[in-house]
């Protein structure tokens, strides 16, 4: 059996994963309960996948690399020298994701951010959305879905409540 691709992640009630300039600082003000599920679904992964941009934005966040115990690839458009915790990937991306689904191992998290997340949606590489959705309308800023995807039918497997925040798990039926 193939390994999950998972998208999981936080939206606004209007769509959107960050402000048009890329911050999210507008997550920190929502009332949630504990971590809000991250880690329980951070055991369930081993991989990490993330575009270039997500990439270099969790430095701004964090003081160190948040991920340094899961095998990460960010995928890049140049060519670059591999960190102690993570490879750059510039390739053909669901080829490489096809493989990676081959490979031993638990589910593989799509950590962000809307450019890579189009190119799996696009590819249908996308097996499960976990998606937490933030009380906060923000009018504008990146949207999660771009335009023209293809049509997915999906099953609701859980929500769960966080406080304010509600989590909607959803598989992609076969």
């Amino acid at each position: 059996m193939k390994r999950p691709v998972a998208l999981y992640i936080a939206v606004s009630l209007d769509g959107y994963i960050a402000r048009e300039n890329g911050e999210i600082d507008w997550l920190y003000e929502a009332e949630g309960e504990g971590d809000n599920g991250y880690s329980e679904f951070y055991e369930t992964i081993d991989t990490v996948l993330m575009g270039n941009k997500t990439y270099e934005h969790t430095f701004e966040l964090a003081d160190q690399f948040p991920y340094p115990d899961k095998r990460c690839y960010v995928f890049s458009r140049s060519e670059q020298e591999p960190t102690s915790h993570v490879t750059f990937v510039t390739g053909d991306v669901p080829e490489f994701i096809e493989e990676l689904k081959e490979q031993d191992g638990s589910k593989i998290w799509i950590v962000g951010g809307a450019e890579i997340l189009d190119i799996f949606l696009k590819n249908n590489l996308v097996d499960e959305f976990i998606i937490t959705v933030i009380p906060t309308i923000l009018g504008k800023g990146i949207p999660l879905f771009k335009k023209d995807n293809p049509e997915l039918k999906l099953f609701l497997a859980e929500t769960k409540r966080y406080g304010q925040m509600v989590q909607l798990h959803y598989t992609v039926k076969s």
